[in-house]
C-alpha cells in the first residue's frame, strides 16, 4: 500500500510477485512444460560440468586427496542454502529466483544488487564453462583424428591465443535452442544430463580398478590451509543448482517439485564428485591430477594405455558443459525477464514471442554480450569473481528466509528450512568463510562490481521501478498463496 513501510522500503509482497508472474504486460505468457524429472536433469545439467570436469585438477592442486573433503564442506555450505531456496523457490514459484527472494525480503536495493550478481553467476559462469568446453573439443578432435584446433583459434589473448572460437560456436547453439522454445530446451537438457551421469560413473568404474591407497598419501599434503582454498575452488562445481527456481513459471507444479529437485539434485551430485575424486587420485595419484587440463581424460588415458576411453569420457565432457552452457543462459535470461517487468532494466528483456514462448530478444542479447569474454579471456580470470558473487547471492537468500519468516508468517510454504533458525544462519557464516578465502584482490574486484552496480540502479534502476510508480498493481487479491499450508 502507497503509505506502508514495505511500499517505502520498496518491498514487493510474495503474493504481488506470484500474482504477477506467468505473463508479461503484453500478455504473452511462458508455458509450464516441466515435470519433477525435467527439473532434476535441468540442475543436473546446470551443475555438473566444468567444475568437475576441468576444475577438479585445481581443486586437486589446491587440497591433495583432501580435496574429498572439500568436496563435502563445498556441498555442506550448499546444503544450508538449498533448504533457504527450497523453501522460498516453494513459496514464491516465480522466474526472479533469488532476485525476487530479495525483492520480497528485504527490499528494491538489495533485490538490484543480487540481481546485479547474477549477472556473474549466471552470465560469467557462461563464458567460464564455454572457455573449459573448448578444452575437451580439442581433447576430443585429438582422441578422433590426432588434429587439434591451432592455439590461435582455440584459445584467448591471456592464454597465448587469438580467440576461443568453440566457446562462441556453444554459446550460439545454446542460444538457438533456447529460442526454440522451453520443451525442446528441457528435453535436451534431459538427455544430455543422463548422458554425462552415465559417462562420470563409467570413468569411477575405470579409475577404481587401478585403485591404489598408497596414492592418497599423504592425504592432506597442504594441511586445514589446503582444504580451505580447495574448498573455494570446489565451490565452483556447485554452481548452478539454484537455477532450478528460475523455471517457477514453467514448472507444472512448481510449489511440490521445485523444493525436491533442488535437495535431489545436491545429494546426488555431492556424491559423484566425492566418488569421481577418489577414482581419480586413486588411480594416478593427486601431483597428476593436479593442474592438469582435461584431467579425467588423461585418468583414462593413463589407465587403460590408449586414447579411446580418454576420447569417450572428452565426448561426454562436451555435453556435460554444453549442457551447463545452455541451464545456465536460461537462468539468467529469466532473471533478466523478470528484472525487466519490474521496470530495473530495459523492458526488451521482457518481451515473450507468442511464438516459441520464449524471451527470444533478451536470450540473443545475453548470448551476445557473454560470448564475448567468452571468446577474449581465461578461465582464471572470472572463476573466482563468479564464486564471490555467488556466495553473496547465498547468504543474502539466507537472510531474505529468516526476514519472510518474520514478515510473512502465514505465507504458503511447502517446504520449511529444517532446525529454523540454526540452518540459515550457518548458511550464512559458511559463506562468508569462503568469501574470505577468495583473498583481497577478489573482494576489491567485487566491491567494486557493486559500485558500479549501485550507480546503475541510481541512474536507470531507482527512477524506472515499476513498484515506486504504482504501475505494478497496487493492490493483489489474496489468494491460497497467503495462506499457510502443510509443508514438506
Amino acid at each position: 500500500m502507497p503509505g506502508s513501510p514495505a511500499n517505502r522500503f520498496r518491498i514487493k509482497s510474495p503474493t504481488r510477485l506470484v500474482a504477477e508472474a506467468g505473463a508479461d504486460l503484453e500478455g504473452h505468457g511462458l508455458k509450464r512444460h516441466m515435470g519433477l524429472f525435467h527439473l532434476v536433469c535441468f540442475g543436473v545439467g546446470a551443475i555438473v560440468g566444468t567444475g568437475i570436469f576441468v576444475g577438479l585438477s585445481e581443486s586437486v592442486a589446491q587440497a591433495g586427496p583432501a580435496v574429498v573433503v572439500s568436496f563435502v564442506l563445498a556441498a555442506i555450505t550448499c546444503v544450508f542454502t538449498a533448504f533457504a531456496f527450497a523453501e522460498l523457490g516453494g513459496a514464491i514459484p516465480v522466474s526472479g529466483s533469488s532476485y525476487s527472494f530479495a525483492y520480497a525480503g528485504l527490499g528494491e536495493g538489495t533485490a538490484f544488487l543480487v540481481g546485479w550478481c547474477l549477472l556473474l553467476e549466471y552470465g560469467i559462469s557462461v563464458s567460464a564453462v564455454a572457455v573449459g568446453w573448448s578444452q575437451y573439443v580439442n581433447e576430443l578432435l585429438h582422441s578422433l583424428t590426432g588434429w587439434t584446433l591451432p592455439a590461435a583459434l582455440s584459445a584467448g589473448p591471456g592464454d597465448g591465443g587469438m580467440i576461443n572460437l568453440p566457446a562462441v560456436i556453444v554459446i550460439a547453439l545454446a542460444s538457438v535452442l533456447l529460442v526454440r522454445g522451453v520443451r525442446e530446451s528441457a528435453g535436451a537438457t534431459a538427455a544430455m544430463a543422463i548422458l554425462k551421469l552415465v559417462i562420470l560413473v563409467a570413468f569411477c568404474v575405470i579409475g577404481y580398478t587401478a585403485f591404489k591407497d598408497g596414492n592418497l598419501t599423504p592425504f592432506s599434503p597442504a594441511g586445514l590451509g589446503g582444504i580451505g582454498a580447495g574448498t573455494t575452488a570446489a565451490f565452483f562445481s556447485y554452481i548452478g543448482f539454484d537455477a532450478i527456481t528460475t523455471a517457477g513459471e514453467e514448472a507444472k507444479n512448481p510449489r511440490r517439485d521445485i523444493p525436491v529437485a533442488i535437495l535431489v539434485c545436491i545429494g546426488v551430485v555431492t556424491l559423484l564428485y566425492c566418488a569421481v575424486a577418489l577414482a581419480a587420485i586413486g588411480a594416478i595419484g593427486g601431483p597428476e591430477v593436479g593442474g592438469r587440463p582435461a584431467a579425467l581424460s588423461y585418468v583414462v588415458n593413463q589407465v587403460t594405455g590408449s586414447t579411446i576411453g580418454g576420447g569417450v569420457i572428452a565426448f561426454g565432457a562436451v555435453v556435460a558443459i554444453a549442457s551447463v552452457v545452455l541451464a545456465v543462459m536460461y537462468g539468467q535470461t529469466r532473471i533478466l525477464m523478470s528484472m525487466s517487468r519490474d521496470g530495473l532494466i530495459p523492458r526488451v528483456f521482457e518481451r515473450i514471442s507468442p511464438k516459441t514462448s520464449t524471451p527470444v530478444a533478451g536470450t540473443l542479447l545475453v548470448a551476445l554480450v557473454f560470448a564475448i569474454p567468452a571468446a577474449f579471456a581465461s578461465l582464471d580470470s572470472v572463476v573466482n569473481l563468479c564464486t564471490i558473487g555467488t556466495l553473496a547471492i547465498m547468504a543474502v537468500v539466507n537472510i531474505a528466509v529468516m526476514a519472510l519468516r518474520r514478515r510473512e508468517p502465514g505465507l504458503a510454504r511447502t517446504f520449511r528450512v529444517p532446525l529454523y533458525p540454526v540452518m540459515p544462519l550457518l548458511g550464512v557464516a559458511f559463506c562468508l568463510y569462503l568469501i574470505y578465502q577468495t583473498g583481497w584482490t577478489t573482494w576489491a574486484q567485487f566491491v567494486a562490481f557493486l559500485a558500479v552496480g549501485s550507480l546503475v540502479y541510481v541512474l536507470y534502476g531507482r527512477r524506472h521501478s515499476r513498484l515506486a510508480a504504482g504501475t505494478a498493481a497496487d493492490e493483489v487479491t489474496p489468494d491460497a498463496t497467503a495462506v499457510e499450508t502443510p509443508a514438506v
